[in-house]
């Protein structure tokens, strides 16, 4: 019989927590000793003894815990492997890319790694991938947010006082994360145009209701992942110049576009929103790595000539219990997909198309092809 771990979350300011007691019960069903650290749930409000309805063992001994586990979930990457015993594994957001050392220490320690960003993005993998789980409920909150701070409602209103027009969202990027905000917006009564350098992509944005920029980039397209391809320079010039009567008559923009383990294109320039009206707002959804907006700032919020520019690096932490429930459900169907139910045992077949491409370290040694190239 495994044992599963979840200890809480010790990131500053995080509101989600790794798992809720439903993805637990599901985990404790399985016939896994389960064990969850006392507190996960404060955040969110949920008692100890909620995670104890739900099957599992409440520890105070952290330690203790760690180096018993044969698997520990979690939400942010930690340090490093924690005390974690030679042969265990490890689950969460790792950024495998950009954190090297880290990923050198699970090597060095033995411990099997796998980052949740390179769950692949296939169909039998859809309800493992929590980028796109956690992408769709940051879309949502990143109109929200800029409703929040706008100085006008968003929708058409026709009143004995007058009629007030729809504001005008335009979205860069029609992503998972983009078509959320899309459809948040459309939901709210606004006036939406989006842009993406994936044609394909054009009749997804127009079925919301949102009208499509055509913008004439030559040869772009997507990854076999479905990602949007990175553009060169001349490209992104193209597009900057072409965006900028979308950026000037729109009340709020929502920048998308991330690079994984690259840093992000800047798709705004100063220029380009010293040219919106002042109390539009700029949503920069791309700050932590490196912004899409040229001014933006990671976890600020900054007034720019009138304009105000978010940058929140969480935004699905602003709707946690949400995004924790799909989140602790990702990870409860990564386990279960490789779970053998009559030895009670996870299975860590390497011949998995999951496996093979979210696997980072396994045996002391770093496996995956494109961070191994990279750690050297």
């Amino acid at each position: 019989m495994n044992s599963i771990l979840v200890p809480r979350e010790t990131r500053p300011g995080e509101t989600r927590v790794p798992m809720l007691p439903e993805s637990v019960r599901k985990l404790a069903g399985l016939g896994a000793r389960l064990r969850v650290e006392t507190g996960i749930g404060r955040s969110l409000y949920i008692e100890d003894a909620e995670y104890a309805e739900a099957g599992a063992e409440v520890v105070t001994d952290l330690a203790a815990a760690m180096a018993e586990a044969d698997l520990v979930l979690r939400l942010n990457k930690p340090a490093g492997p924690e005390g974690l015993r030679p042969g265990s594994l490890h689950l969460s957001f790792l950024d495998p890319f950009v954190d090297l050392e880290n990923v050198r220490r699970f090597a060095a320690a033995g411990v099997s790694a796998v980052s949740m960003e390179m769950i692949p993005r296939s169909t039998i993998a859809q309800k493992m991938d929590a980028l796109s789980s956690q992408a769709s409920l940051a879309g949502y909150s990143a109109v929200i947010a800029a409703c929040a701070r706008l100085q006008r409602s968003l929708p058409m209103m026709m009143t004995p006082a007058g009629t007030l027009a729809p504001c005008r969202v335009f979205v860069i990027g029609a992503g998972v994360a983009g078509l959320q905000a899309i459809a948040t917006a459309k939901r709210l009564g606004a006036r939406v145009e989006a842009f993406d350098t994936r044609p394909v992509v054009e009749e997804q944005v127009q079925s919301l209701g949102a009208k499509f920029l055509k913008i004439d980039l030559g040869e772009t397209g997507q990854t076999a992942g479905g990602y949007a391809k990175e553009l060169s320079d001349a490209q992104l010039e193209i597009q900057r110049e072409a965006m900028g009567k979308a950026v000037a008559r729109a009340n709020i923009v929502i920048t998308t576009a991330k690079l994984f383990g690259r840093p992000a294109p800047r798709l705004l320039t100063a220029a380009q929103v010293a040219a919106m009206r002042p109390g539009s707002v700029v949503v920069d959804m791309a700050t932590a790595g490196g912004g899409n907006v040229e001014g933006s700032r990671p976890d600020e919020d900054r007034v720019v000539g009138g304009v105000t520019i978010i940058g929140d690096t969480n935004l699905e932490g602003r709707v946690p219990y949400d995004a924790s429930q799909m989140y602790g459900s990702n990870l409860a169907n990564f386990v279960e997909h490789f779970w053998n139910k009559a030895d009670r045992v996870f299975e860590l077949r390497r011949d998995d198309e999951i496996l093979a491409g979210a696997l980072i370290t396994h045996a002391g040694e770093v496996v995956h092809p494109l961070i191994k190239e990279k750690v050297g």
